[in-house]
């Protein structure tokens, strides 16, 4: 696979209720595919949100967003455009982020959280001087990160969202 020039095709996840920003850092091909986060079958994000909040896992984009926007969720990447090869992020250049300021300015985010070291490395690297906020990082949900099962995922997930986002998450 060439390595090709991609912009973001998902647009930020949020409402003026959000209070835990979750980045990635740039869709998958299949996220791509779907225009929607965390589109990968095997990607195991859907199903930490829903055992996290203890809700139905969601099937559809509709129900995906319902559950993020009810639990004072918001969803985006790091990411606004680069240079890929397919779904890998060791192959990621020439970094365009997103303004992160589009969710920021317009909701009361108290948490950010990255899913996983990629997400990390770019957070840093683009984001965080200007948002001059840390950002929790969470193990990646990715397929990619085998050596992590579900349970430890979930475990971690939560101490980490718990111990650092605001009440209304364990209260929703």
């Amino acid at each position: 696979m060439p390595l090709e020039h991609v912009v973001h095709p998902i647009p930020p996840l949020f409402n003026a209720q959000s209070e835990i920003l979750i980045l990635g850092s740039f869709p998958s091909v299949k996220s791509r595919e779907t225009a929607f986060f965390y589109g990968h079958p095997q990607n195991r994000f859907w199903p930490l949100i829903a055992a996290l909040t203890q809700s139905p896992r969601p099937q559809t984009i509709a129900q995906k967003k319902d559950l993020i926007l009810k639990h004072h969720f918001a969803l985006w990447d790091v990411i606004a455009s680069c240079d890929i090869v397919g779904s890998s992020d060791s192959s990621i250049q020439n970094v365009v982020p997103n303004d992160l300021s589009i969710i920021l300015d317009h909701a009361p985010i108290q948490c950010i959280a990255v899913n996983g070291k990629t997400a990390e490395r770019f957070y840093k690297k683009y984001a965080e001087a200007k948002t001059k906020r840390p950002a929790i990082v969470l193990p990646s949900s990715s397929p990619a990160n085998a050596t992590w099962s579900f349970d430890r995922l979930l475990n971690t997930w939560a101490r980490l969202l718990i111990d650092n986002a605001p009440l209304s998450f364990l209260c929703t």
